[in-house]
Order: structure tokens, then C-alpha cells, then sequence
């Protein structure tokens, strides 16, 4: 059995390089769970622990049928109240944790369709009774063109890295046209804080 890894399919969406680059991302849809609070809260945990339940019963769904997939990487879409007065994320950066919005997503193949990824994930919830579970859902991203960069290190080094691409879309002239995007390429779990790989992107236009 073919396993599909969208993270080769689509590689240029899971790499990074230290200088900003430019790249066009294509809509897809993704596994999605809504929340506000302190990432490093109970609420954030339970909601990344649900997401990940509710990815692999998807998965171990679909390869009953035939149709294997890699679970892809936890990515997170930020955001705080007002936004649309903040110039830029690192602003946002300012405001307590306590009240800062996200939106947690899992890439999933094109071939998982809604109904049946609903079914999956109430199974999932019927087995195991976790209550965030019934926060999930399948939901379209379109991004389009976007400017990204790797960052290197513990998540609290990040605004130098975001002033990199800051900067970049300046001499660029591009203006935001989004919310800040990362992708975690690693497991805070199981990495050492300056090992961690995190990818920041931003949609411009």
C-alpha cells in the first residue's frame, strides 16, 4: 500500500531557509480547532491533543479503505482582537497571552472528504470522551502568495526572526494580507528548545 506524505508532496510548504523567500501557497483543507488562551495553557494542550486523536482515527480510517497517509505537521495560525489596527505581528507580540487567539491545523489529503471525517472523528469521541474533540473540523485554508523563514530556536527568540521577514516585505514592498502562520517542524516535547525548527509565514500581497 502507497502511504501519500503530503509533506514531500508539497515540499516547498515544509522547508525553509534562514533569508525570507517568497512562495505561492495552494489552498487546501486542513483539520482545524479554534481557541484563545496562553499556548502554554491546559486549553491549548487539550485542543492539540485532540486535533492529533482526531487526525490519526481519520487515518486509521482511511487505510481500511486503501488510502494511507502521513499525518502531517501541527501548524498555527495567530492572531489578537483589533488586528486589523496592528501593523505588524510583532505589536501583537505585546498583548497578554491570555488574549491572544489561534487556530491549530493538520494538512489533510484531498481525498478526506467532511462526511466521513466527521464520522471518524465521533467515533473517536464516542471511545474515548474527549470533550475537544467536538471542536474539530475540516476546513479550507487559502493563503496564496505568502513570505516565509525558518526559525531556529526557543519560540521566545522568535521576533527577531519575525523582523527578518518584517523587513523583507518592506524592501519588497509587500504589505500583510493575513494572519501570522507557523509551522512546527518539531516535537517541543521531545526537542531541546534551541534544536526547535519553526517555519513563519506570512500571506502578502
Amino acid at each position: 500500500m502507497t502511504k501519500l506524505d503530503l509533506t514531500k508532496v508539497h515540499r516547498e510548504l515544509y522547508a525553509a531557509g534562514k533569508k525570507p523567500q517568497v512562495l505561492f501557497v495552494p489552498a487546501g483543507h486542513y483539520l482545524s480547532i479554534n481557541g484563545k488562551g496562553d499556548p502554554d495553557g491546559t486549553v491549548f494542550a487539550e485542543s492539540v491533543q485532540a486535533l492529533y486523536t482526531a487526525a490519526y482515527s481519520i487515518k486509521a480510517g482511511y487505510k481500511k479503505t486503501g488510502q494511507d497517509f502521513t499525518v502531517c505537521k501541527l501548524e498555527g495560525i495567530w492572531w489578537v482582537a483589533n488586528e486589523e489596527n496592528i501593523k505588524h505581528y510583532l505589536e501583537a507580540m505585546n498583548v497578554p497571552r491570555e488574549e491572544w487567539y489561534w487556530q491549530l491545523l493538520i494538512r489533510m489529503p484531498d481525498f478526506v472528504v467532511n462526511t466521513t471525517a466527521q464520522q471518524l472523528i465521533q467515533e473517536a469521541y464516542l471511545k474515548k470522551g474527549t470533550a475537544y474533540l467536538k471542536k474539530v473540523s475540516l476546513a479550507a485554508q487559502v493563503e496564496g502568495k505568502s513570505v516565509q523563514v525558518m526559525h531556529n530556536g526557543p519560540y521566545a527568540t522568535e521576533p527577531a526572526t519575525i523582523q527578518l521577514l518584517i523587513d523583507f516585505m518592506e524592501q519588497q514592498g509587500l504589505k500583510k494580507n493575513g494572519r501570522h502562520h507557523e509551522i512546527y517542524l518539531s516535537d517541543p516535547r521531545k526537542t531541546a528548545p534551541e534544536k526547535l525548527r519553526t517555519i513563519l509565514r506570512q500571506p502578502v500581497k
